[in-house]
């Protein structure tokens, strides 16, 4: 399994989900979460509490939707793993959701930046399973 390595890229969607943060505390003083924006989603507390969560889920649905109208593609999305894999791994992303408190945009680009201890606790714990996840994938296991 190969990691294609895409700093400029990267370095830009860095700089997007940054400014997109910055702009969402600034303008309405909400965290960019995106387990909290999904899930007020779904159970909004008033109009216009559901009103600018749908616009920002709308943002984040749009990008591949705007390169499709620039290049005629939809962007090349490659997933190793079985479908069976995907679930499981999104059933443990739920609970680590749930009892973490917030996910990695909440916690490592929200919560980072305010110097939120429990945050920077969060996001050190989300690193250090990503790590032991990915040695014991491609080391232990052979993926």
């Amino acid at each position: 399994m190969e990691t294609i390595f895409t700093p400029i890229q990267s370095l830009g969607g860095g700089v997007l989900i940054g400014f997109s943060a910055v702009l969402l505390m600034a303008v309405i003083g909400r965290i960019m979460g995106a387990t909290g924006v999904l899930a007020g989603l779904i159970q909004p507390s008033g109009w216009s509490d559901w009103s600018w969560r749908a616009a920002l889920v709308a943002g984040m649905v749009s990008g591949p939707v705007a390169l499709f109208a620039m290049t005629g593609q939809m962007p090349a999305v490659q997933v190793p793993v079985s479908t069976l894999a995907l679930v499981i791994g999104g059933l443990i992303v739920g609970l680590g959701v749930t009892y973490g408190g917030g996910c990695t945009s909440g916690h490592g680009v929200c919560g980072m930046a305010r110097l939120s201890g429990r945050s920077i606790v969060a996001t050190l714990t989300f690193m250090a399973t990503t790590a032991a996840t990915v040695f014991v994938v491609r080391h232990v296991i052979g993926g």
